[in-house]
């Protein structure tokens, strides 16, 4: 099945990876499986494990969540290891499909390596044009496998695996945060703007893990010792750590934004900041910005709910449950037709007339992207008697393509770009409609080092010539 921007109103980050350095030989498959269950929220396509056994490579991939892919006798194969990678998949470059499962693996001259990556290589299109012009063969529509292919280019005039990804990050533009394993080696890079998070930890018994967010650490009982800084490599081996700074503090810092606001999970501390209370701090400039007379504030599961605490917080509306959300349903998402994806919306979300009924409430939600989603939320909350519905957005509008790893290729389906506030009020039939403005960011986080091209238009890289999601998939078809 063929994933497409218009199967969506909420953007969805690439994914999520997950690495693990052990002293002695031990079972660090379930490491990873456990660090891939806590970041399963980051992608839900695929899922991967590779595991490093002296030198020797052994891997299960495949599509779905990562509870489906690894059931117990899949684990039980993977044998212990000193060494593995894990990798959760929302594909923003290529297709669905097995063959972009990750980690990649890789057999070459001088070894092997095992590659998981989150982002997007914003030329990657000019560098596999580069690559298949020099004879490079392409198994995948991945933007990953250019970063491999690179890698193992510069592997053949380097004396290090460490040295040939410091060399191949000259060619890479865009986001991505990589975790690497060579047959004695592990290896994390950010790119120098570390537009995607990376950090790393420690467990009791001396195993280093790294990750995508904190909770993934938590999640194997590792404790944090530090986030990567953007342009850093850092390596694990038998020596201990080293870290390279060659591309450090040569470009302008620029995480995410939107990785507060709705990427990373709650719980997660990026760059020195509590994803919780940065939620939290959006709520409360709502509730500055775009007060409103109330009986309720209710969120939309699961990260409005952060700010909606922090509206109720600021403002003095009671707070209330106004959804339950059924844990046990795929995303809305993947569904194959519109019809379908109405129905899940309304066995996902089940509203709770007790809360809103009669009641004027103000409904929290992060994102409008298409309004398709908003509408139908709306209309549940009007259906369970709710009698004024004053929706709230915990970001700006969002007005212009990501290049950095989400899937908002294009100006043409979002609402925003073709109506005002007020006539999206009216579309998706709110009393009235507040954002998040552009100007109040560097409240969540308390700097302004970060990147808000998809709300603004300023982006700190090239624009590539080519940025449909997709852009890869036809020509591999062709063959």
């Amino acid at each position: 099945m063929k994933m497409t921007f218009n199967s969506s109103d909420k953007p969805h980050e690439e994914c999520g990876v997950f690495g693990v350095f052990s002293p002695e030989a031990s079972k660090v498959a379930n490491d990873a499986y456990y660090g891939l269950y806590a970041l399963q929220h980051r992608g839900q396509e695929s899922c991967g494990i590779v595991v490093n056994d002296d030198g020797l490579f052994f891997s299960h991939k495949d599509l779905g969540q990562v509870s489906n892919v690894f059931d117990s006798e899949e684990l039980s194969k993977l044998p212990a290891g000193n060494m593995a990678v894990g990798h959760v998949r929302y594909g923003t470059t290529g297709g669905n499909s097995r063959r972009n499962t990750q980690p990649i693996e890789v057999n070459h001259q001088k070894g092997k390596m095992a590659l998981a990556h989150n982002g997007n290589i914003s030329n990657a299109y000019e560098l596999r044009n580069q690559l298949e012009l020099t004879g490079a063969i392409f198994h995948t529509t991945s933007d990953t496998e250019i970063i491999a292919y690179i890698i193992t280019r510069e592997r053949l005039k380097c004396p290090s695996i460490e040295k040939a990804l410091i060399e191949s990050m000259k060619f890479l533009e865009g986001a991505y945060s990589i975790v690497l394993m060579s047959a004695s080696k592990l290896i994390i890079a950010r790119d120098p703007h570390g537009y995607r998070p990376l950090c790393y930890g420690v467990t009791e018994d001396g195993k280093y893990i790294a990750a995508s967010e904190t909770c993934a650490l938590e999640a194997v009982g590792a404790k944090f010792v530090r986030n990567v800084k953007p342009g850093e490599v850092i390596v694990f081996s038998s020596k201990g750590i080293e870290s390279f700074e060659d591309h450090c503090g040569k470009a302008k810092g620029q995480i995410c934004i939107f990785e507060y606001i709705y990427f990373a999970r709650p719980d997660s501390v990026i760059d020195g900041v509590s994803v919780h209370e940065a939620r939290m701090r959006a709520g409360e400039i709502l509730a500055r910005e775009h007060s409103v007379k109330a009986d309720v504030v209710i969120g939309v599961p699961d990260s409005g709910l952060d700010a909606a605490l922090g509206y109720s917080r600021y403002s003095g509306i009671p707070y209330g449950i106004g959804f339950i959300k059924n844990k046990y349903i795929g995303r809305t998402f993947i569904s194959p037709t519109q019809d379908e994806r109405n129905s899940q919306v309304k066995i996902k979300l089940n509203p709770i007339s007790s809360t809103v009924e009669g009641k004027s409430v103000v409904l929290v939600d992060d994102s409008i992207v298409r309004g398709t989603t908003s509408k139908r939320i709306v209309k549940l909350i009007r259906d369970a008697g709710a009698k004024e519905i004053h929706m709230r957005i915990s970001s700006p509008p969002f007005t212009n393509p990501c290049y950095y790893g989400t899937d908002i290729d294009s100006k043409d389906k979002l609402i925003a770009c073709h109506h005002s506030v007020e006539e999206i009020a009216e579309i998706i039939g709110a009393d009235s409609l507040g954002y998040l403005p552009i100007d109040t960011l560097p409240e969540l986080v308390g700097h302004n080092e970060f990147c808000n091209a998809c709300f603004s238009g300023n982006y700190e890289t090239r624009i590539p010539e080519v940025v449909t999601k997709n852009r890869f998939e036809k020509r591999l078809s062709e063959r």
